[in-house]
């Protein structure tokens, strides 16, 4: 038995194979394009490691698509087959069954128990905060990471990535200045940290601070050029900065080369497009046929069903190329799946799924009013969409136009309120030309009454 670059007990026999199990956790923490290269040599190297393919499959299911959960399966079969033993291994083992048995919030409370047997395990941490993050898990995503605060110093190799996740947790719990110093500190240990980069940038994003926020992403690109598709997350969240600007040029530049320069069907990309895509209709921008390929890839995962996330964001390309036939399939398809859901995470798609995807259709038939209902009927549970509380404002952007369209202008005034509330206190753009619309409307509502 070997030892990992982190102090952990591997079941690894050759050395050349732990060069590999090294890289690929790195590359992993770092979101680096080379980290299924690195566990592909890893596994090729020693095909009896139970520890890598566990963590294949937890990868595997990461990816939230429906086709690849068999696989997963068969990496769970080959993690008991080859089982040493280990108690690290068999946690791991132990999470990916709990997952495919749909329980993703069992299989990071496995992940994160580990984190009790080897405390400064960069790989357990990291995999149980991105479980988190898509369950929406915010505060327990935080209380894990507190809980083995102590145990990570700056001589640790993966403090930086450590302090970029707390960075993330700390503001998606509304503890924006801490998180910023965080995220600082993270790239100031670990400069390939395009996760801790990218909470700051979030912190710029619920502060209303997108100068700020051009200029910390402006001078770091460094950290997330090497990224997998993770880039192109970042390069939406320069986008977003652009569009609070008024930039609109720049907004669709960047997405044409950058947001969506490769036409993946990776939901996360896919969210991305649609989410940015949708801001700038709602701005009144005309982005022309951009639609089009968003709403082929989507129209085709109309049956995943993987991740609530994923399918609402789906929902959004089919509603704006107005594919209203697939759009009913994929709403039809959430409402059966909350009705027969078994678990906690697939009772997802019952709320706010069902609720949510009947808001969005009826905001795409211009029925504002049904919209503006459905859509305040998910909002007390969209956090259980997972997510970021930047990528949920896509929705809370729709209900409240929906709200202004619908004439419900105190009660879309309320909803900028609350909005305002989670940012502590600041106000964007978006938020910012809203009250005018609301104010004008108002205005006119009391003269047309006076004639």
């Amino acid at each position: 038995m070997l030892t990992d670059q982190f102090g952990s007990a591997v079941t690894l026999t050759d050395r050349a194979a732990l060069a590999h199990w090294n890289d690929l956790q790195m590359s992993f923490l770092a979101h680096g394009a080379t980290a299924p290269d690195h566990l592909a040599k890893t596994l090729e190297a020693d095909p009896d490691f139970a520890l890598g393919h566990a963590v294949k499959g937890i990868f595997l299911l990461l990816l939230g698509r429906r086709e690849l959960v068999p696989t997963a399966r068969d990496s769970l079969t080959r993690a008991r087959e080859t089982a040493s033993g280990d108690m690290r291994e068999a946690a791991f083992a132990a999470a990916l069954d709990d997952w495919l048995a749909g329980n993703p919030a069992g299989a990071a409370e496995r992940i994160e128990a580990t984190m009790g047997l080897q405390s400064q395990d960069p790989l357990a941490m990291k995999c149980a905060h991105a479980i988190r993050f898509i369950l929406g898990d915010r505060r327990e995503m935080l209380d894990q990471l507190d809980r083995v605060l102590e145990a990570y110093d700056p001589n640790h190799s993966g403090y930086g990535y450590f302090l970029g996740c707390r960075a993330f947790a700390l503001e998606e719990n509304g503890r924006y200045e801490e998180a910023r110093a965080a995220g600082i500190e993270a790239l100031a240990h670990a400069p390939d940290d395009a996760w801790g980069l990218h909470a700051v940038a979030h912190v710029y994003d619920m502060t209303g601070d997108s100068p700020g926020g051009l200029h910390w992403l402006d001078k770091n690109e460094r950290a997330w050029s090497h990224c997998n598709n993770f880039r192109y997350h970042v390069w939406w969240h320069k986008a977003l900065m652009h569009l609070d600007q008024g930039e609109i040029d720049a907004v669709l530049d960047l997405y044409d080369t950058k947001v969506r320069s490769d036409h993946t069907d990776d939901y996360r990309d896919i969210a991305n497009a649609t989410s940015l895509l949708m801001r700038l209709e709602l701005e009144g921008t005309d982005i022309g046929d951009r639609w089009a390929e968003l709403a082929d890839l989507a129209e085709r995962r109309t049956g995943d069903g993987c991740l609530i996330f994923a399918d609402l964001h789906y929902l959004l390309a089919l509603v704006g190329d107005n594919r209203k036939a697939a759009a009913r399939r994929l709403i039809a398809r959430i409402v059966r799946d909350g009705k027969n859901a078994t678990t906690d995470f697939s009772r997802r798609f019952d709320a706010p799924g069902t609720a949510a995807a009947e808001g969005l259709e009826a905001f795409g038939e211009g029925a504002y009013g049904r919209a503006f209902e459905r859509l305040v009927a998910a909002r007390t549970t969209m956090q259980r969409a997972g997510g970021s509380h930047a990528q949920r404002d896509v929705f809370e952007r729709i209900t409240i136009d929906a709200g202004i369209r619908a004439g419900r202008l105190r009660q879309a005034g309320a909803l900028l309120d609350a909005r305002a509330a989670l940012r502590g206190g600041a106000e964007d753009s978006f938020s910012e030309n809203r009250r005018e619309m609301i104010a004008d409307l108002g205005r006119n509502r009391v003269r047309m009454s006076a004639e």
